[in-house]
C-alpha cells in the first residue's frame, strides 16, 4: 500500500450561525497518524465528516497528494472509514463484510478472495472467515471493520472514536493493534477520539481542537511538557495551578513567588516584568512531599493518600487553600505523610508558565 498525503486548507463550516470549524488548516504526512483531540463539541467530529465526504464544508480545501477531493462523492475519495459502533452487515459472514467495498468496485471473484484473505491476515482473524458478525466479540467485530476499511486500499484511513464501545483492557489491546497494523501497512490515518490516552499512544501527532480551531499540533511529548495554552495544559493530563510573582530573573528562567509561600525558579523564554501575576503549571509527577522544611519548599497539609499500583497520589492543601495532587513511587503505606508536610519541584521537572487572567491584556 502507498502512502499519501491529506491537507486540510482554512476549512471552517456552520451550523446555521453556529461555526462548528473555524479556519483549520492541517497537514498530515504520509503515513502519519494525527489524532484530533478535544471536549465535546470542540468540531473534531464535523472535521472528520467533511473529510469523508458527508459534509461540505462551508469554505475552505480538502486535498489527497495535492488534488482536491472536494467535488467527490464520499464512495469517490478513496477514504476508509472505521466506525465507533462498527457499522458490519448483521446478514453477512466476515467474508462477505470485508469483501462489500470490493464487490461495490466490480472486482474479480478470484481478486476479491485473495485481498479478503491478506486483510482478514492482517487483523489476525482468518480463522473467523464465515461467522456473523453476533458470533463474534467487540473487539473481534472491530477488527473486521477495520478489516473492511482497508480493503478497498484506502488513500486515506477515518477512525471515528474506534475503540468507545470496549472496555479499558481490550481498548488497550486495539489501540495497539491499530498502531502495529498502521506501521506494517504505512497507512495514513486521522484518529478522533475523546481520550487522551488513546490519542497519546496511537498518534504520531495530535490536534487539540478547543471551539472549532486548532489550539496546538504537535507530538503527544510536545503536548504534554510543552503546551502552548492554559487550555491545552489543562486538557491534557492531570495538573497543578498555583498563582505567583514575577520577583525577578535569574538566569535562563524567572523566580516565581508563590502565593503556597516559596519562591522557584521557572524556565521561561519570554520577558515578563518583576511584579507581573502568573500562574505555574505543575504536573503530579513534577514535585515532591518532604517531612523538613528546605530551600524552594513551602507547606503543605495532606489530606488524602491513595496507592494506584506502583505508585501513590497525594492530596495536599496549600496555605492559601489550593488543592494540588502529587504522584509518587509507592514504597508501603509505612511511608505515607500524614498531616503537615513540605512540597518541592523535582529537579528534572518541566513547569509551565501563564500569565495570570488579572495582567493578561
Amino acid at each position: 500500500m502507498s502512502k499519501h498525503s491529506l491537507d486540510i486548507e482554512s476549512v471552517s463550516h456552520r451550523y446555521g450561525s453556529f461555526l462548528a470549524v473555524d479556519e483549520v488548516d492541517l497537514s498530515v504526512d504520509p503515513g502519519e497518524v494525527v489524532a484530533l483531540l478535544g471536549p465535546s463539541g470542540c468540531g473534531k467530529t464535523t472535521l472528520l465528516r467533511i473529510v469523508a465526504g458527508f459534509v461540505k464544508q462551508t469554505q475552505g480545501r480538502i486535498r489527497v497528494d495535492g488534488r482536491s477531493i472536494d467535488d467527490l462523492q464520499p464512495n469517490r475519495r478513496d477514504i476508509g472509514i472505521v466506525f465507533q459502533n462498527y457499522a458490519l452487515f448483521p446478514h453477512m459472514t466476515v467474508a462477505q463484510n470485508v469483501a462489500y467495498g470490493l464487490d461495490a468496485r466490480g472486482r474479480s471473484r478470484v481478486d476479491t478472495a485473495r485481498r479478503v484473505q491478506e486483510c482478514l491476515e492482517a487483523v489476525q482473524l482468518p480463522h473467523l472467515a464465515q461467522r456473523y458478525p453476533r458470533q463474534l466479540s467487540g473487539g473481534q467485530q472491530q477488527r473486521v471493520a477495520l478489516a473492511r476499511a482497508i480493503a478497498t486500499e484506502p488513500h486515506i484511513l477515518l477512525l471515528d472514536e474506534p475503540f468507545s464501545a470496549l472496555d479499558k483492557n481490550l481498548r488497550l489491546d486495539m489501540q495497539i493493534e491499530i498502531k502495529r497494523l498502521q506501521r506494517q501497512l504505512g497507512l495514513t490515518a486521522i484518529l478522533v477520539t475523546h481520550d487522551q490516552e488513546e490519542a497519546m499512544s496511537v498518534a504520531d501527532r495530535i490536534a487539540i481542537m478547543n471551539r472549532g480551531r486548532v489550539e496546538q499540533l504537535g507530538t503527544p511529548v510536545d503536548i504534554y511538557d510543552r503546551p502552548e495554552t492554559l487550555f491545552v495544559n489543562s486538557f491534557i493530563g492531570s495538573t497543578n495551578l498555583l498563582e505567583g510573582r514575577v520577583s525577578s530573573t535569574e538566569g535562563a528562567g524567572l523566580c516565581i513567588a508563590l502565593d503556597a509561600g516559596a519562591s522557584i525558579v521557572v524556565p521561561y523564554a519570554k520577558e515578563l516584568s518583576a511584579g507581573q501575576r502568573v500562574m505555574v503549571s505543575l504536573r503530579p509527577e513534577h514535585l515532591d512531599l518532604f517531612d523538613k522544611d528546605g530551600a524552594g519548599r513551602w507547606p503543605v497539609d495532606v489530606t488524602l493518600s491513595l496507592p494506584l499500583g506502583p505508585s501513590v497520589v497525594h492530596q495536599v492543601l496549600t496555605r492559601d487553600q489550593v488543592s494540588m495532587k502529587i504522584s509518587a513511587a509507592r514504597r508501603g503505606l509505612a511511608h505515607t505523610p500524614q498531616g503537615r508536610a513540605w512540597c518541592g519541584v523535582r529537579p528534572d521537572a518541566l513547569p509551565s508558565l501563564f500569565l495570570s487572567s488579572s495582567n493578561a491584556n
